[in-house]
C-alpha cells in the first residue's frame, strides 16, 4: 500500500463510521464539536480505564453506576477506596480500581485533565494506549491509538506478516500513516468499531468493510491468519481453600492486602494461594470443618479451583477486634463487592444453607 493511499483510507473509513458509529453512554455523536462539559474528559477517562481487557458489555452498567454515584472527576477524588473497589467488584484486573482513585485525586490536585500525551502518561494508571486515546477522543489531538482491534485491522490492511508481539512496531508506524489530524477521536474510535464489528478475529465480514479494496490481507486471501499471534502457553492450575465462618446472621469478611491479586478488596478468608502457589489449607481459626464444595475461576495467570469449607464453633477469627476483618450481614453481602471468584464461593454456602 503506497503513503498517497493514506488520506482515502482515512476518509473512507470516518464516513464508515459517521453512518455506522456505536452509539454508547460514554460517546459524543461522530462528527459533533466536542463538548464544554467540564466532565466530559472524566468521562472518557474513565471509560477507557473501564475497558481495558473487559467488552463494551460488561462495561455499560458499570459506567452508569460509576457516574451516577460519582458523576465529576471531584466526586471520586472524594470517594473512599473501599467504596470504589466494591462499586468495581466483577469487572477484574483490580489495580485498575485502585489506580482509578489515586489518578482522580491527582487530576482533581492539578484542576482538571492536562490535554498531551505526554502529561497524560504521567497520571496513576495511563499507559501508552490510554493516554493516545484520551487525548485524542477527550481533546482533538491527534494521537495514534492501537489497542487490540485496531491492531487486528492495521496488520490485516497492510499484511504484516511478523508474529506479535514483534509485530508492533510496524503495526505503530503503519496505523501512523492513516491517522488524520482532523477528527482524531472519531477516526480512533472509527477503528475500534470496524475491529469490533466487522474486521472480527475470526470470520471478518471483508464484503462489509469499508477498507476491503484496500486490504493487503484480504488480497493474500487468508486476512483471518492475521495478526500471527505466538502460540498461547496453557495456564497453571493452582488450589486453595476459602472459609465460610458464620456467626448471628453475619459472615465473616477480610480485606486482601493493597498489593498482589485481588488488592484492597473484601473477600472471604482464605489460606493464602496465589497464581505462583498453592494454598496452605489452613483455617484461620478453630473449629469444625465442612466441605461445601469447590469454585473454579480462570485469572490471566493461573486456573484457580477454589474449595469452600465452612467452619463452625465459637473460636474468634483471627484478626476480630484488631480492625482486619469485619462480620457483614448476609443480607447485605451483595454490597460488599466480593471479587468474583469469592462472590462464586459465597453463593454456593449461601445455596448449601437451604
Amino acid at each position: 500500500m503506497t503513503a498517497s493511499a493514506s488520506p482515502q483510507i482515512s476518509r473512507l473509513l470516518i464516513d464508515w463510521y459517521d453512518a455506522n458509529a456505536r452509539s454508547l453512554p460514554w460517546r459524543n455523536p461522530p462528527g459533533a464539536p466536542l463538548p464544554r462539559d467540564p466532565d466530559w474528559p472524566y468521562r472518557v477517562w474513565l471509560s477507557e480505564v473501564m475497558l481495558q481487557q473487559t467488552t463494551v458489555a460488561a462495561v455499560i452498567p458499570y459506567f452508569a453506576a460509576f457516574t451516577e454515584r460519582w458523576p465529576s472527576i471531584a466526586d471520586l477524588a472524594a470517594a473512599r477506596e473501599d467504596e470504589v473497589m466494591a462499586a468495581w467488584a466483577g469487572l477484574g484486573y483490580y489495580s485498575r480500581a485502585r489506580n482509578l482513585v489515586k489518578c482522580a485525586r491527582e487530576v482533581a490536585a492539578l484542576g482538571g485533565f492536562p490535554r498531551t500525551e505526554a502529561e497524560l502518561r504521567k497520571l496513576p494508571g495511563i499507559g501508552a494506549y490510554s493516554a493516545a486515546s484520551i487525548a485524542a477522543i477527550a481533546f482533538g489531538e491527534r494521537a495514534v491509538v492501537v489497542d487490540a482491534n485496531v491492531e487486528r485491522v492495521v496488520a490485516r490492511l497492510f499484511a504484516i506478516t511478523e508474529p506479535l508481539p514483534g509485530a508492533r512496531k510496524a503495526i505503530r508506524k503503519a496505523a501512523e500513516a492513516i491517522t488524520p489530524t482532523q477528527r482524531a477521536g472519531d477516526f480512533a474510535q472509527a477503528m475500534m468499531d470496524l475491529g469490533a464489528q466487522t474486521c472480527t478475529a475470526r470470520r471478518p465480514r471483508c464484503l462489509l468493510c469499508p477498507l476491503s479494496d484496500h486490504c493487503e490481507g484480504r488480497a493474500s486471501g487468508d486476512p483471518e491468519k492475521l495478526p500471527v499471534k505466538p502460540p498461547r502457553k496453557a495456564r497453571p492450575e493452582r488450589r486453595g481453600t476459602a472459609f465460610w465462618i458464620e456467626r448471628e446472621g453475619a459472615v465473616w469478611l477480610v480485606t486482601r492486602p493493597g498489593t498482589g491479586m485481588l488488592g484492597g478488596m473484601r473477600a472471604l478468608p482464605d489460606d493464602g494461594w496465589t497464581a505462583r502457589a498453592e494454598g496452605s489449607g489452613q483455617a484461620p481459626v478453630e473449629g469444625e470443618a465442612t466441605r461445601l464444595g469447590a469454585v473454579r475461576h480462570g485469572f490471566t495467570h493461573a486456573q484457580l479451583t477454589l474449595e469452600l469449607v465452612r467452619i463452625d464453633g465459637d473460636a474468634r477469627p483471627e484478626g476480630e477486634g484488631e480492625g482486619e476483618g469485619e462480620w457483614w450481614p448476609l443480607d447485605r453481602l451483595d454490597e460488599a463487592g466480593l471479587p468474583t471468584v469469592y462472590a462464586k464461593a459465597a453463593r454456593l454456602a449461601l445455596a448449601a444453607r437451604g
